[in-house]
């Protein structure tokens, strides 16, 4: 997961587990419980969620992998995390790669070898490319929270409709059957999401209207990305006297759209220091 999006990335698809198992995997289960795994072998990341779910088939851990780019060494990192989820849980994993990235899939979804008959290995996993679910498939459905997706969909339509599709998926999530503030917390996802494909510009355009009639800094997800997560990395990074680590986090407040005002008084960086940053 690119480094950009690592502060938001559990929080905003925390919602999205329910609506993800449903309709990209067609699972059905009867009972989902969220594994806090802390893997020792292998890297942890906020992207990942690792669920046990009660199913007609029995119990499987579900493990969902959010990947905004493409990494030649997945197949062994997912193969690691398998044999961490089956040694400390005794479970089945079921392992998914959900691709939301700008370009395509490039990415092997499995590993294997055969030295003989006692020396072998077929391991793999499923990839989703999100760019590849048509729009039309998932709008007037009622797996709402899947509409923070929309951005990232239908990448041939996207690319050839440009801003317009983005705009379609703002009317979509306006349009949504649900109380402002479960809209509020959709819309705000897919502003943050839409910028993988989209440039800044683009987004503050389309998003503007939506803004304002949603009053999104008031959504739940925004406080607790915003003031809480950015926030506390940034005062963590001051403690430490990492004034490097105060400059990356400015940037992405930046690219948030944050005013310098607040930013200086949240890093403790110089406004000046802070403007040279915009170019």
């Amino acid at each position: 997961m690119s480094q950009k999006y690592d502060i938001t990335m559990k929080n905003i698809f925390s919602d999205m587990a329910d609506d993800i198992m449903s309709y990209f995997l067609g699972l059905q289960y009867t009972k989902i419980d969220e594994l806090n795994i802390e893997f020792e072998r292998v890297e942890r990341r906020d992207s990942d969620m690792i669920f046990k779910c009660t199913t007609d088939k029995g119990n499987v851990a579900v493990h969902i992998e959010f990947q905004s780019e493409n990494d030649g060494k997945m197949p062994y990192r997912m193969l690691r995390y398998s044999l961490e989820i089956m040694e400390k849980h005794n479970l089945l994993p079921y392992q998914i790669v959900v691709y939301i990235g700008k370009d395509n899939v490039k990415m092997a979804n499995s590993l294997s070898y055969d030295f003989g008959e006692q020396n072998t290995l077929d391991y793999k996993y499923r990839i989703i490319n999100v760019g590849n679910i048509k729009y039309t498939d998932v709008v007037g459905t009622n797996y709402y929270d899947l509409y923070s997706l929309l951005p990232l969909m239908d990448q041939s339509r996207r690319k050839e409709e440009g801003a317009k599709y983005l705009e379609r998926c703002v009317e979509a999530i306006k349009d949504i059957p649900l109380d402002i503030n479960k809209k509020k917390d959709i819309a705000f996802k897919a502003e943050i999401l839409s910028g993988i494909v989209y440039k800044r510009e683009v987004i503050e355009k389309v998003f503007s209207e939506v803004v304002k009639m949603f009053r999104i800094e008031e959504s739940e997800t925004y406080k607790m990305i915003i003031e809480k997560g950015i926030e506390k990395g940034i005062e963590k990074g001051i403690e430490k006297g990492e004034k490097e680590k105060s400059i990356k986090i400015a940037k992405k407040l930046l690219e948030e759209g944050m005013d310098i005002d607040k930013i200086a008084k949240i890093t403790e960086l110089a406004k000046e220091e802070i403007k040279k940053l915009i170019n």
